[in-house]
């Protein structure tokens, strides 16, 4: 048997340390391990909120939902929208999740509501935003909440208020004593 011209290196001989790349590989994943325990600890920022980046990751994850709903009863389609945007201060998003409602129009023609009586449902909570286009002067009074409004002929007004009473009520022409359509309010 022949011995070996150089010993090798690292191994089991107690006069010599690590070989260079092997250091470098135990310093390495010691600071792979420490980086991955920072960012896993870093949950928040300096200032308490949650951090940008994971707070930007959890709205991307959210934002895969579908927004549309169907509601079988009324045979109704309605969708609702969300919008991130990235706050100066503090870098953080912020979601806004209620579009605001639509205008409900009723038209008054020769002193009558076209097309007849329209209903307009809400659920008591919501924001009723109604608007009446008339070709005949005259008082809007909408019943139970009792809201008037004087209206130009050829003009309009609006009414946008919150729905906290529940129940049917006529919204009409006061002077002439024409209903021109009915707010409905159903329980939330």
């Amino acid at each position: 048997m022949s011995t070996p011209e150089t010993p090798p290196t690292g191994g089991d001989d107690p006069g010599r340390g690590l070989s260079g790349v092997q250091r470098a590989g135990v310093v390495l994943g010691g600071l792979a391990v420490l980086l991955i325990v920072f960012v896993v600890l870093r949950g928040n920022d300096d200032n308490g909120s949650p951090s940008s980046s994971s707070a930007q990751q959890t709205t991307a994850a959210s934002s895969g939902a579908d927004p549309t709903t169907s509601d079988p009863s009324t045979g109704s389609t309605s969708t609702s929208t969300s919008t991130s945007t990235p706050t100066a201060s503090t870098g953080s998003t912020s979601t806004a999740t209620t579009p605001e409602p639509a205008v409900q129009t009723v038209r008054v023609v020769n002193g009558q509501p076209a097309g007849g009586i329209k209903t307009i449902s809400y659920t008591k909570g919501d924001q009723v935003r109604l608007k009446v286009v008339s070709d005949t002067a005259d008082e809007i009074h909408v019943h139970g909440y009792d809201l008037k409004k004087d209206v130009t002929a050829g003009g309009s007004v609006e009414f946008d208020f919150e729905a906290t009473i529940e129940g049917r009520f006529e919204v009409e022409l006061e002077n002439a004593g024409t209903q021109i359509a009915m707010l409905e309010v159903d329980p939330s």
